[in-house]
């Protein structure tokens, strides 16, 4: 799951399709509270309060919706709150085909135009991008690109496998609706069992997790430092553990309070 505007998310062509053959995303209820974990410097704020709802449904044969909002409210030493309000919905391809996306993001600091489209993959992999807003227009992407479904699946492939890092290009319809983010992703041995608190270790017990730390670099910007950083426990299912959200100047914290599994998605037909 990516978890912030561009989270969804929540929340990552090739070998990620097969890995979505193996890995079975459970469909989900989560929620988080927010608040401040780290922050220096003038530009960091004092406190944080906020919260994450996150709903994901589907299965590899009908594909993938996830529903996503945030909301945080920053204060800083000087002056009043700035808040911020995210709303991300996507539809995701089963295969990985394609992805339809809609983010819609109001803030007190500055206006953001709602961003919506779609994205097609080729049969040679390139992705068309068919921008509806804020200003249509049609973009084409080439080389190994990952939709956020693909990019989770091929994490917890790759966790499986004993891998301890994985280098991926993920879209996800974020930012301008045209930005590609190169992201590093470092993952940590294996745990048993939730590492979280009663009100979500029934819904997790029994289930592997791995400690990740996913890294997203602008792709058109070179040596440029990460415009962000996730930490979370992530487990074999796809859920989310309590997340750590690094802007560089401050850091989130995101603590899963409600977890709900919901009924699995619709098997392949035979």
């Amino acid at each position: 799951m990516r978890v912030n505007s561009g989270l969804i998310a929540l929340a990552l062509v090739l070998a990620a399709s097969g890995a979505q053959a193996e890995v079975a995303l459970a469909s989900h209820r989560a929620a988080y509270n927010i608040s401040l974990a780290t922050g220096a410097g003038a530009q960091a704020p004092v406190s944080a309060s906020g919260l994450i709802a996150y709903e994901f449904r589907g299965s590899r044969c009908e594909g993938y919706a996830s529903n996503f909002r945030q909301v945080t409210v920053l204060q800083k030493s000087e002056g009043g709150p700035i808040s911020a309000d995210t709303k991300a919905t996507m539809f995701e391809d089963g295969q990985g085909r394609s992805l339809q996306f809609h983010v819609d993001s109001s803030g007190s600091d500055s206006p953001t135009d709602p961003i919506e489209g779609k994205a097609a993959r080729s049969e040679a992999g390139d992705i068309s991008v068919d921008l509806a807003r804020p200003t249509p227009q049609k973009i084409n992407l080439s080389g190994d690109i990952l939709f956020p479904t693909q990019h989770i699946a091929k994490v917890i492939d790759s966790a499986r496998a004993g891998a301890s890092t994985l280098q991926a290009r993920v879209f996800d319809g974020s930012d301008t609706g045209s930005k590609i983010f190169d992201t590093l992703t470092v993952i940590g041995k294996s745990g048993a069992g939730p590492a979280e608190d009663a009100a979500s270790a029934e819904a997790l017990k029994n289930l592997a997790r791995w400690p990740v730390t996913i890294s997203y670099f602008d792709a058109a910007k070179k040596d440029s430092p990460a415009e962000y950083i996730l930490t979370f426990d992530l487990y074999e299912n796809g859920v989310s553990g309590s997340l750590k959200l690094d802007y560089g100047a401050f850091a989130l914290a995101a603590h899963l309070v409600q977890i709900e599994l919901l009924p699995a998605g619709a098997p392949c037909a035979n």
